[in-house]
């Protein structure tokens, strides 16, 4: 099970990879989900998101969806 957060899009990386500053200070490397791609949701820096955390490793995420600002 993923713990769902909300951060900012601080960088976007190359291979389709974000860094985002969660809330707390911490920074994660996050792709886009599918629902993401899939509508063509365009992710810029400054924009606010939600992250899901993996379960194994919380450097890394899975942007669900733009949060409403």
């Amino acid at each position: 099970m993923s713990k769902e957060v909300d951060g900012v899009v601080r960088a976007i990386l190359p291979r389709a990879l974000y860094r985002v500053e969660i809330d707390g200070g911490r920074e994660v490397v996050a792709h886009a989900g599918s629902g993401v791609k899939r509508n063509f949701i365009r992710l810029l820096v400054g924009d606010r998101v939600v992250v899901a955390l993996a379960s194994r490793d919380v450097s890394r995420g899975r942007v669900v969806r733009k949060a409403g600002s």
